[in-house]
């Protein structure tokens, strides 16, 4: 019995972590991490969406999944969207980022790799704990004009989101977003492994909802009983923004009645 206890308390993930702790050690303990980790899984995960908004008709198979099929974006869109992306993380997260390590020298590497259920509870629970925070959040920013002039309205260009437009944000939003995903494992004692990978579906999922693509295999497609919005839930929020705040999940705009069904408010002309 204790042979059997001892296969369930080992870590499908100690391989990894060993390969990755023994040859990388420098580069995961470094502050910067993080960072580069994050900004190359947006870039890298936008691609695909990217190719099938500049292919357009030529994927047919592809466009009748697109939600705002008259929304397409320019490249002078996407060129705009990426350069703010890139300018916010230059001149605000990589100082920002430089500035943590005297607020918190990097620490030893754990010898453990997390088990298999508490690198995804583990990982859920960041992306729930991150929800609430951003709906509160992001509720202010609308209902609070000044907040939402000053800092939340660049977001809004685009009534028809795309992928690249996830992270076109002020660099206040930008610094606020990236407090939350670095404080929240730590408040949960998340592994750093399950801190990394919760960075990584955060970024995934962001993109997704913002890609403007209703795909067969979207995430609001595969979580069942309605509990995770999607692109579609997010797409109402940027044609009519008095609804749909939460992130990701639903449940909160439904507690507190701000949530809103899928329907095609107004397709965008502003894509331009």
């Amino acid at each position: 019995s204790s042979d059997l206890s001892n296969v369930f308390q080992m870590s499908l993930l100690q391989p990894l972590w060993d390969s990755l702790r023994l040859h990388y050690k420098d580069y995961l303990r470094s502050p910067l991490f993080p960072v580069i980790l994050t900004v190359s899984s947006y870039f890298i995960l936008c691609v695909p969406y990217v190719v099938c908004d500049l292919m357009g008709d030529k994927w047919h198979w592809v466009q009748q999944f697109k939600i705002q099929p008259r929304g397409r974006p320019t490249y002078s869109t996407m060129l705009h969207c990426a350069g703010v992306t890139l300018w916010n993380h230059l001149f605000l997260v990589f100082p920002a980022s430089v500035a943590q390590w005297a607020w918190r020298p990097p620490v030893d590497l754990p010898e453990v790799a997390p088990t298999l259920p508490e690198f995804v509870t583990g990982v859920i629970g960041n992306l729930l704990l991150f929800d609430f925070q951003y709906y509160i959040w992001h509720l202010l920013h609308h209902r609070i004009r000044w907040l939402y002039v000053t800092f939340h309205a660049i977001h809004h260009k685009y009534s028809a989101p795309f992928a690249l437009a996830t992270q076109c944000l002020g660099g206040w939003e930008l610094l606020t977003v990236g407090f939350w995903t670095t404080l929240n494992p730590i408040v949960l004692k998340s592994h750093l492994l399950t801190t990394w990978a919760f960075m990584v579906v955060h970024v995934y999922v962001s993109i997704e909802d913002h890609c403007g693509y209703d795909f067969p295999w979207s995430l609001s497609r595969i979580v069942p009983f309605g509990m995770y919005g999607g692109p579609s839930m997010h797409d109402v929020h940027h044609q009519k923004p008095t609804s749909n705040f939460a992130p990701h999940f639903g449940h909160w705009d439904r507690v507190f009645g701000t949530h809103a069904e899928f329907c095609f408010v107004n397709p965008s002309k502003d894509t331009k």
